[in-house]
């Protein structure tokens, strides 16, 4: 049996970070155009060819935008909230959690979490932090916002409910490795760390490969993606042929993170009683 009522998990997620990517680890990479036009193709392109891609299939997915860039592009995130999508937290500035204080941090997420809250009607239901980091906080003020769902851990291929100072809560993980991320294949700035470029090849063998044997063992499977990465032509082919691969399996479930948690959510409490 699946995870779900509807058969495998794969989320297909996007993490719209814009020019966030670079002025959150120094602002003073504003001053810099060329730079912040590799983020810009964020929005003024890859976020519209990935729209796209997911009409035609007739997919709803999830978007995590910081809300620096909620408020920022109010006329795009319009457009996926049209498509159907869901738009979840990811920080206010994508500023890194380690580098500030509990203050700070709370700002961040207070600050983003309104931004959603103003942009979509409601508050958002999950949250994944800017470079994979938390602190000693970030778990509490999850719980203190009423999140659904993290995704944010490496540690199981499998969805599991937190524990939180010993106490078990509702909070979903829907946890992901970088294997399953674009960026490292793919993310090439002369500022940035990692400065890969790999073949589009190299990507499609890694995914459908965990697909397989990720569906096989009957767990998730959760992409992380980047418009600015994947919504570049060559890219994109990747992506398509995944969904094409995942719908060729017959009982793979692609939607939105806030339906596929409360859809599993009864078997995992159920599990963990």
């Amino acid at each position: 049996m699946h995870l779900t009522s509807k058969g495998f998990p794969l989320f297909l997620t996007f993490d719209l970070d814009a020019e966030t990517m670079w002025t959150a680890r120094d602002p003073a990479y504003a001053r810099r155009p060329i730079l912040m036009s590799q983020g810009a193709y964020g929005w003024k392109v890859g976020t519209d060819r990935v729209l796209d891609l997911l009409r035609r299939y007739g997919l709803r997915s999830t978007f995590f935008i910081p809300g620096l860039v909620v408020d920022q592009r109010p006329e795009l995130v319009e457009r996926i909230l049209q498509g159907g999508h869901e738009i979840a937290h990811h920080s206010y500035s994508h500023r890194w959690i380690l580098n500030l204080s509990h203050e700070e941090e709370r700002e961040e997420m207070e600050r983003g979490f309104e931004a959603i809250r103003r942009a979509t009607g409601q508050a958002p239901r999950g949250w994944r932090s800017p470079a994979a980091e938390l602190s000693d906080i970030s778990m509490q003020l999850m719980l203190e916002h009423g999140f659904d769902y993290s995704s944010n851990f490496f540690d199981d291929d499998s969805p599991y409910l937190h524990e939180v100072d010993g106490q078990r809560t509702r909070l979903v993980e829907l946890p992901f490795r970088w294997v399953l991320d674009d960026a490292p294949f793919f993310q090439y700035s002369i500022v940035l760390p990692g400065r890969t470029m790999q073949a589009p090849s190299a990507l499609l063998e890694a995914w459908t490969l965990e697909l397989d044997m990720l569906h096989a063992e009957r767990r998730m499977m959760m992409v992380g993606m980047h418009p600015q990465i994947i919504g570049q032509p060559s890219r994109l082919w990747v992506l398509e042929q995944l969904i094409r691969r995942a719908l060729d399996k017959g009982d793979v479930w692609m939607g939105r993170c806030d339906e596929m948690v409360a859809d599993m959510r009864p078997r995992l409490e159920g599990a963990a009683a």
